[in-house]
């Protein structure tokens, strides 16, 4: 993977006028409501694979 995700919209109030803030990796601000949030990802859960017949896959 080449290049960052990228919010499409602001979590507060739903506008796309979003810009990368200077916070840091995952910092982002709204110019409509005028917040500033970070994303950052967690991880992968194992939750909830299952294979073809149905059996649960940990």
């Amino acid at each position: 993977m080449s290049e960052r995700a990228a919010p499409f919209y602001c979590p507060y109030c739903g506008d796309e006028d979003l810009r990368p803030n200077e916070q840091g990796h995952g910092a982002w601000e709204c110019a409509a409501c005028n917040r500033a949030f970070q994303l950052k990802f967690l991880g992968l859960l194992t939750r909830g694979l299952t294979t073809d017949d149905g059996e649960d896959r940990i």
